[in-house]
């Protein structure tokens, strides 16, 4: 009797074991589709067309890889493409470097235009990269407290303390997302990277 009931036990335990482990994949699951929900929302409320969004991914992937090609750790540079309008930003030791830069990524298939932001300084240092990240992460909730735009409609970028804002707005929205940004704590200063609409489709 007391045999039956120690592998009992043991089974039981095991039982609750096995369903435990199911627990934490299904959890695992949801958070996954969580996620994709989430992406899936991101990409539709996205005011570019899917093709935009594509050729975005695309022009940043490419600008990034030719760059470090060219340049490897001599530079620190930022692709950030947005509706096929690119933004450069980041570090290059001098102004003939920054022009080859730019010349480069305009000759990246579907490239309409190119803001070189890049600066003329030594590579920046990881904790001025992190202070960047957080200042970022820093305007997005303010962004999301105040309400007054979808945040999938402004795109933010940090760099040396200095806020870049891209994306497809209307002057009332652009005006409303420089004015959080430029009154949140750390921002050095704001940059405007916008293409207007007249107003929000439908």
């Amino acid at each position: 009797m007391t045999a039956s009931i120690k592998v009992y036990s043991r089974f039981r335990g095991l039982g609750l074991l096995a369903l435990l482990g199911i627990a934490l994949q299904l959890q695992g699951c949801v958070e996954m589709a969580a996620v994709g929900v989430g992406a899936a929302v991101m990409a539709v409320e996205d005011r570019r067309s899917v093709g935009a969004q594509t050729e975005d991914k695309e022009i940043d992937l490419r600008g990034e890889s030719r760059v470090n090609a060219r340049f490897g750790n001599k530079v620190h540079v930022n692709v950030t493409s947005f509706n096929r309008n690119l933004l450069l930003t980041g570090e290059v030791p001098d102004a003939a470097t920054k022009t080859e830069i730019e010349k480069i990524v305009r000759e990246i298939p579907n490239v309409r235009g190119v803001v070189n932001e890049v600066q003329i300084a030594g590579v920046s240092s990881y904790s001025s990269r992190t202070s960047d990240s957080y200042l970022t992460s820093k305007v997005k909730a303010r962004f999301i407290d105040a309400g007054k735009f979808g945040i999938s409609h402004v795109k933010v970028l940090t760099e040396s303390g200095a806020v870049y804002l891209l994306g497809l707005v209307t002057h009332q929205e652009a005006d409303a997302a420089v004015e959080i940004a430029r009154t949140t704590g750390g921002v050095q200063k704001v940059v405007r990277v916008f293409e207007y609409i007249e107003a929000p489709p439908k």
